[in-house]
């Protein structure tokens, strides 16, 4: 494995005074063209193996198998948002990551370790189907694994965001990661109906069909790791002792030391304003976001394999879009895109309070809805993190990226959080009042993203 610190083709001048002169040598001034197609080609074998890992391990699997359990919606809201509590970690284990030399090795021993604790899911599953385990032990048993696993996720995700910000040369971003993200749609596609016609129809019963499912899911996630080993690595000491001339930041923003993180964030008044709006789009997004897939399967009763298949059209249509969102944001920038195609998603809660437990809804609407939402939320996605890998400086991005991980996955449990409890009253009209809140908030929180300026636009 090659290790190289920096992401451009173009050869920089490197300013190596008060350096040490041992380190220079171990400098290259470039990637080669070759490293930088072998290094994303690797990162897209991982986002596939990657996607199944996720898709055994979270979304509508889990909520079917806690369905299965009798949990409460106090239960998903915990499911939704122990992922984005555990974020609050994130600044820590960028800390500790920038004390490493090399990202390739912190990650597999961050996100190793987290996905290998999925087995111990697997055994339990298994005990209650042997009657060791009774269903509420198995839904503490789920929640644990969640948190633990996401907590040592958290560790290592602003290390690894900031590995790949390095490797991908800015220019090619919007179109890299829209193929990147559309091989792991297409993934979904594939194995998310797949997996709940296993589910469904397996011998042993619904939840013995889930482990079977989620042992293979953690197989794949750990030949992701593998596929990381052909990226080239980066070594974030020597990252952060050059200061570099010619790169897409300010040198202001790069090239001074920065001793705290109050001036890291003070001095970036970009970056503060983008924190603002993200902290807030993500508590309104997630009023609701964990209930969609509940009130499908308990509230409409529907079949866990229709509620892939819908999963599947809402990826697909994500699949198809992809792409040409990232050539248009390449064109005309993020912030626009996000903008205007953040209405639409602000108002899709509110589709949903015309549904309800009617063939045509079945057979018409849900499909079109989930089909609205795929083509929406890829463009949202896709720009939200192209905005904030284009905002934050090249010098402690991983701090940068913590920092946005922690205060949105905080924000965003906070949602499910009060979104769980509103759902179970009925003085806020359960879910379907839940949803329009939700609706409210979302519209709300686009407001800071009018003053956000991005950087090169």
């Amino acid at each position: 494995m090659n290790s190289l610190p920096v992401d451009i083709v173009e050869p920089l001048d490197i300013q190596t005074s008060n350096l040490d002169s041992s380190l220079i040598k171990q400098f290259p001034k470039q990637f080669t063209k070759n490293d930088i197609r072998t290094s994303l080609q690797a990162s897209t074998a991982d986002a596939i193996f990657a996607s199944i890992f996720s898709l055994s391990t979270g979304g509508i699997l889990v909520s079917n198998l806690l369905v299965e359990l009798d949990a409460t919606p106090v239960i998903f809201g915990m499911l939704s948002s122990i992922p984005m509590l555990v974020n609050f970690v994130q600044p820590v284990g960028a800390y500790i990551s920038e004390q490493t030399t090399s990202r390739f090795k912190y990650s597999l021993l961050t996100f190793g370790t987290s996905r290998l604790l999925w087995l111990i899911l697997v055994i339990g599953i298994f005990a209650n189907n042997s009657s060791v385990l009774n269903s509420q032990q198995l839904v503490v048993l789920t929640l644990s694994i969640v948190l633990f696993s996401h907590l040592l996720g958290g560790l290592g995700s602003a290390s690894w965001l900031s590995w790949l910000a390095i490797i991908i040369p800015r220019r090619l971003r919007g179109r890299y990661f829209g193929i990147r993200n559309s091989a792991c749609h297409l993934t979904n596609l594939i194995c998310i109906p797949l997996a709940g016609l296993v589910i469904s129809h397996w011998y042993g019963g619904t939840i013995q069909g889930y482990g079977l499912v989620l042992s293979l899911g953690t197989i794949c996630g750990i030949i992701s790791l593998f596929c990381q080993y052909f990226q080239v690595d980066v070594n974030p000491q020597l990252q952060n002792q050059y200061s570099l001339n010619g790169c897409e930041n300010p040198p202001e923003d790069i090239c001074q030391e920065k001793t705290n993180w109050t001036s890291i964030i003070g001095e970036n008044s970009k970056f503060l304003l983008f924190l603002l709006y993200f902290s807030i789009w993500m508590l309104a997004v997630h009023l609701s976001a964990p209930f969609f897939n509940f009130y499908l399967l308990d509230t409409l009763d529907l079949d866990v394999t229709l509620v892939t298949i819908y999963s599947s059209l809402q990826t697909g249509a994500n699949l198809l879009v992809l792409i040409l969102w990232g050539k248009l944001a390449d064109r005309i920038g993020n912030r626009p895109i996000l903008i205007c195609v953040g209405f639409l998603v602000a108002i899709t809660p509110l589709l949903w309070l015309g549904i309800g437990n009617h063939q045509l809804d079945f057979w018409l609407w849900l499909p079109l809805l989930h089909i609205f939402t795929g083509i929406t939320w890829a463009g949202v996605d896709l720009c939200s993190t192209n905005m904030y890998l284009g905002i934050a400086p090249v010098r402690n991005k991983s701090i940068y990226f913590a920092i946005v991980a922690a205060v949105g996955g905080v924000s965003g449990a906070l949602g499910t959080t009060i979104g769980g409890f509103i759902a179970q009253s009925p003085n806020f009209g359960g879910l379907l009042g839940l949803f329009a809140l939700s609706s409210l908030c979302r519209l709300l929180g686009l407001l800071p993203l009018i003053f956000v300026q991005e950087p090169g636009k």
